[in-house]
């Protein structure tokens, strides 16, 4: 069995419409996310060490990782991990704001909700190139935006993400063309702010 597998999507593939579209959803979770899964196994085939660690652990170590792997490990373990945490942010009765320790923190961080949001779409709307936009918490759980470019995780930067939005082509572009504006205003209506809340809570576990 391989080290790492692949989840299934946590809703049917058009559970999200009209939002993000079932061929979108079939071709990025059963084309993209699978072919990372696959080609990270592969890239740590000859490493037994390294297939028992968790792929945050490995993301958090890229620096330990056999230099002839890394980048394989880099752009495929990071194209795993991200894709894990951004089907289940997401959910067909997302939308709306967030609430209890996770609003607060959100509000202390950048003043408001509208603030938050402005921000992060701001980070999803300037990825130059392919990318994501993140929700991250630092060691001591203050949360801040960031972007990252291709599959580069915030693991890899110290941080732990608790939202994750997709900016690369391949997640909008059948529905959306070159609008990616749209697809980033079209988003907020299916994030599922009960898991990014649990994840926030779980981060002082």
């Amino acid at each position: 069995m391989m080290a790492f597998q692949t989840p299934a999507l946590p809703y049917a593939v058009d559970a999200l419409e009209p939002y993000i579209d079932a061929k979108t959803m079939t071709v990025h979770h059963d084309g993209h996310h699978v072919a990372y899964t696959n080609n990270l196994n592969a890239a740590l085939e000859s490493y037994p060490d390294w297939q028992t660690k968790s792929a945050e652990d490995i993301l958090r170590h890229l620096n330990d990782i056999p230099e002839a792997v890394r980048t394989a490990v880099r752009n495929n373990g990071g194209g795993f991990v991200n894709h894990n945490l951004f089907w289940t942010v997401m959910g067909p009765k997302g939308g709306g704001t967030p609430t209890g320790d996770l609003a607060k923190a959100i509000d202390s961080a950048f003043g408001s909700y509208d603030g938050f949001r402005d921000q992060f779409s701001k980070a999803a709307a300037t990825r130059f190139g392919s990318g994501w936009a993140w929700l991250v918490a630092d060691e001591s759980g203050k949360l801040s935006v960031t972007s990252s470019a291709n599959q580069d995780s915030p693991y890899s930067d110290g941080f732990t993400p608790i939202l994750g939005l997709d900016v690369w082509e391949h997640a909008y572009y059948l529905k959306y063309q070159n609008k990616r504006a749209d697809y980033i205003s079209a988003w907020w209506n299916v994030v599922n702010w009960s898991q990014v809340a649990e994840y926030f809570a779980g981060l002082n576990k």
